[in-house]
């Protein structure tokens, strides 16, 4: 007989997870997935170690140059935390990681932010681990650094869309770096490893309380109050509040989570993050030392020494920052500043700067350079240097296609101020080749009325994404479009911290308003990088814009104009655009003879009459009084009187 211990039955039943919350904890922001390693893997991993260190003994005895030595070659090194030759030492002998950070205050980047970038290519293109983070979170305070203005507060669904573009353009940026490496001998190797992080992973579940608890002690009061941002704005500006105050603290986290998370010992940033730098450098070392966990202290300790290095800023010639505050950023999206601009910005490099810019916005090699500046001095005028450096620089950006593009338009400008391609008529549109007048946004509005009413394939269509809505509908079917969404949760907006995609599924046309952040912001995707920023703004706004999404009907414009001539709400400038816009559709349709203007003028007064319907204020409901019962005698029993 089996013992009574195997026969009884468990007072505790078993413990059970649901499949949804047993995900949400699997894909938790900053949670890494283990996996099993392989032989496979550590053979690899040795691999690179053991060309890490040939290469390293290369450097040592002065067969190769050093990864800081090339960086300073190039300009793009102004002043190293401690002691230099420790930094390069550490750097020579350790593939150390190395990570610049931007807030998103902006929809974009602009050329002054590729200064540090260009020094973290650098590091990618050489074997190091790089990091871009993206500050989500730190971008809702706002780095006050040389400011003596607070920054003006912007709706949450501005926010939401500058970090969705600069997420965006740092990925097409990293992919422009290893082409462009590549052009110059840099193969990719196994070894390389980039990354772009938003700080809202970790800022997003972190309790403030273990923040002041493990870093608050290590920030002395007196050396926070001896900074010059926070003396100068106190003194001199509109004094700072608590939020700016608190951001070298985050600014310090965030280095301290990927030292310990990720092994990231070096911060590099423009010549005004110094302080900051040299302050989470101080953070990262008291927490190091002081987290009352023991096994955090040794994998810290493990890691090594935080250290990092400041670069030149991109200045005017009046020794003014480029900028957004300063308003004089040259900015990286196309929307803002075309290839065609940008390549214009470049050309008109000075002929002392043209070198110093080669060397640091390009991978050209230095001898190279030194030899293409020697032939462009021999004929200056024809601009050899700047033209290579324009071509370089819009090729990093934007790609090789639109760097061509540029280069041929600024050179038949040069030749010859009236080509076709410089006329209002472009041809290049016809002929199906992207120009600066054809090209498709990025960033598009659309009318409200195509996002709560229209199918999701005519809405594919409607963003730029499909060429009918036909072909919208089969790419939904074969799973090729995708949307901004919960990364946890089906048919919710996305969570402005970070961005995330769900694929889209053949739905009802009143399901995709259930995507949108913010009430007036989506986010969709055509494969790994066709994206659209949409906004969602009213019919009323989109109708006298002029604008014209693809699948748009001249008839619904005119309806939504006519219902908005009746109303008595709008302003003389108003009705003068409204009249204006439906003399030039009638004119059209005149064009097209009177059987088709007769159609149209029937379609826009339906159109026109329902959207007035819709307007009408609903009836009161109608209110019925009690009636007073009847008696013989006059009385009153019930107290009918006074009730009413």
């Amino acid at each position: 007989m089996a013992p009574l211990s195997l026969l009884r039955t468990p007072t505790r039943p078993n413990l059970y997870i649901c499949a949804r919350c047993a995900f949400r904890a699997a894909h938790a922001p900053g949670k890494s997935t283990k996996r099993w390693i392989s032989t496979k893997y550590l053979h690899k991993v040795a691999g690179a170690e053991l060309r890490w260190a040939e290469q390293a003994s290369r450097v040592r005895s002065g067969k190769e140059k050093s990864m800081l030595t090339i960086l300073e070659e190039r300009g793009l090194v102004q002043t190293v935390t401690g002691k230099r030759d420790h930094v390069d030492r550490m750097m020579t002998d350790r593939r150390v990681g190395a990570y610049v950070g931007i807030d998103p205050t902006a929809s974009s980047l602009h050329v002054g932010h590729m200064i540090p970038f260009m020094s973290l290519f650098w590091m990618y293109l050489h074997g190091y681990h790089t990091v871009s983070l993206l500050g989500g979170a730190t971008a809702k305070i706002g780095d006050p650094t040389d400011r003596l203005t607070s920054r003006t507060k912007e709706h949450s669904s501005v926010g939401t869309a500058n970090m969705a573009n600069m997420h965006i353009q740092l990925k097409n940026l990293w992919l422009n770096v290893e082409a462009c490496g590549k052009k110059y001998g840099y193969n990719w190797e196994w070894a390389w490893h980039r990354e772009l992080i938003n700080n809202n992973a970790w800022w997003n579940s972190l309790p403030m309380l273990q923040v002041l608890q493990l870093l608050g002690p290590g920030m002395r009061l007196g050396s926070m109050l001896a900074r010059d941002t926070v003396k100068n704005k106190m003194s001199k500006g509109d004094g700072m509040s608590f939020a700016e105050f608190s951001y070298p603290i985050m600014q310090a986290w965030d280095w301290w989570y990927m030292f310990h998370t990720k092994g990231i010992q070096m911060q590099i940033g423009g010549s005004d993050q110094f302080g900051n730098i040299t302050a989470g450098i101080d953070a990262v070392k008291y927490i190091s030392t002081h987290h009352p966990d023991p096994i955090v202290r040794n994998e810290a300790g493990a890691v090594g020494e935080p250290f990092g290095f400041t670069v030149p800023l991109l200045t005017t010639s009046s020794g003014q920052k480029f900028g957004k505050s300063a308003g004089n950023a040259i900015w990286l999206d196309i929307e803002q500043t075309s290839a065609f601009e940008l390549y214009k910005y470049f050309l008109g490099t000075a002929d002392a700067d043209a070198e110093k810019y080669l060397k640091m916005f390009t991978f050209m090699p230095i001898e190279d350079i030194s030899t293409f500046v020697k032939e462009h001095m021999e004929a200056p005028e024809q601009r050899k240097a700047q033209h290579k450096l324009a071509r370089e620089f819009v090729e990093l950006v934007h790609g090789v296609d639109e760097a061509k593009l540029a280069e041929t338009q600024h050179r038949l400008l040069f030749k010859n101020p009236d080509s076709v391609l410089f006329r209002p008529e472009d041809p290049a549109a016809e002929a199906g080749i992207y120009s600066l007048n054809n090209k498709p946004k990025v960033n598009i509005k659309l009318p409200r009325f195509v996002i709560y009413q229209k199918s999701i394939g005519r809405i594919l269509h409607a963003v730029g994404l499909a060429k009918s809505h036909t072909e919208g509908h089969r790419l939904v079917n074969l799973g090729g479009a995708y949307i901004g969404t919960s990364p946890h949760r089906r048919k919710e907006p996305m969570n402005s911290g970070y961005v995330s995609w769900g694929a889209i599924t053949a739905w009802k046309p009143e399901d995709t308003k259930l995507f949108l952040i913010h009430d007036d912001l989506l986010l969709f995707r055509r494969g790994k990088s066709n994206i659209k920023i949409v906004q969602v703004v009213s019919d009323e706004e989109y109708a006298t814009s002029g604008e014209q999404y693809p699948g748009m009907t001249r008839e619904w414009r005119n309806g939504v104009l006519k219902a908005m001539q009746v109303k008595a709400s709008i302003t003389s400038d108003e009705k003068a655009n409204i009249e204006k816009l439906l003399a030039e559709d009638e004119l059209y349709f005149k064009k097209q003879g009177e059987e088709s203007m007769a159609k149209h003028k029937a379609k826009v007064e339906e159109l026109s009459a329902s959207l007035l319907e819709k307007d009408k204020p609903a009836p009161l409901p109608k209110v019925e009084f009690a009636k007073k019962p009847k008696h013989v005698d006059g009385a009153d029993p019930a107290g009918w009187i006074d009730r009413l």
